[in-house]
């Protein structure tokens, strides 16, 4: 029994490996083996960890039905277990799926009911990422103003936790729901802060993310040199990275230049004196 569960644990970090590395196939392939190992066992632990994972791969790969399936049936272990804190964290997750699907009442429900939970539990570090969450939920239904405090919630525990990272998402979730009012120089501010703390933390992805909110706030504004340079450099990340936004992005920059092209085609205006 020590060996299986040893070999369940070493196939969950290659999984893990193979995950951050996005090789999704080869990630689920040692989780699912990892399951056999577990359900061999009988440890309801170990099972409700991997079926977490197996959960996961599926949520970024688009299975959501799969992913629905794996995060229901840890839910169902947890609640055996008493496991307050995971079960805050699967409810979050089932969420997530919700939200993907565009079922914008159900993701809120599941969030909610999350929230509860991590509150109790005092997990501030899931609590900031749901609140964003929350934040977008309210956001795709037009409450700007709640989505604003969800998201300035979450921006308080991200500083209080010291993750930089979050506190760059919280400050361009924010500029974006400015930008979504048409608030332009709030909503430009907001992304200049989220650049600028992506930036000091070289984070490459975060600060494509804060450059291409800011994008759409200039051309928006018809300030399309400062629009197409922000998004050259955005699609230049999508390149790097392989991005699935990066065709998208591309032919946006291509239609931005063609924009600016027939802007500096026009002659400029000349009074007559005839």
């Amino acid at each position: 029994m020590p060996l299986r569960n040893g070999l369940s644990e070493e196939l969950n970090r290659q999984g893990n490996e193979h995950f951050a590395r996005g090789l999704y196939t080869e990630a689920y392939t040692c989780y699912a083996k990892a399951l056999e190992c577990d359900r061999m066992t009988g440890d309801q632990r170990a099972m409700a960890a991997t079926l977490g994972n197996l959960g996961n791969i599926c949520a970024v790969s688009g299975r959501r039905d799969s992913a629905q399936t794996y995060y229901q049936e840890v839910l169902e272990l947890q609640k055996i277990l008493g496991d307050e804190k995971g079960i805050g964290t699967t409810l979050g997750n089932l969420g997530n799926l919700r939200a993907d699907a565009g079922e914008w009442d159900r993701a809120r429900a599941y969030y909610l009911e999350s929230l509860d939970l991590l509150t109790k539990t005092h997990d501030e570090a899931a609590k900031a990422v749901l609140l964003s969450d929350l934040g977008l939920v309210a956001r795709e239904n037009g409450q700007f103003d709640q989505a604003i405090q969800y998201y300035e919630h979450s921006l308080v525990l991200m500083r209080r936790l010291g993750n930089q990272g979050g506190v760059a998402d919280a400050w361009r979730m924010i500029g974006r729901t400015f930008l979504l009012q048409k608030r332009y120089d709030d909503a430009i501010a907001c992304c200049q802060t989220s650049q600028s703390i992506a930036e000091r933390s070289r984070d490459e992805l975060r600060t494509g993310g804060a450059r291409f909110v800011l994008a759409q706030c200039y051309e928006d504004l018809g300030r399309l040199q400062e629009a197409a340079d922000l998004l050259e450099l955005v699609v230049h990340m999508d390149r790097k990275y392989q991005l699935p936004k990066l065709e998208e992005n591309t032919n946006r920059l291509i239609r931005l230049r063609a924009r600016l092209a027939e802007t500096d085609s026009i002659p400029p205006y000349r009074e007559s004196h005839a």
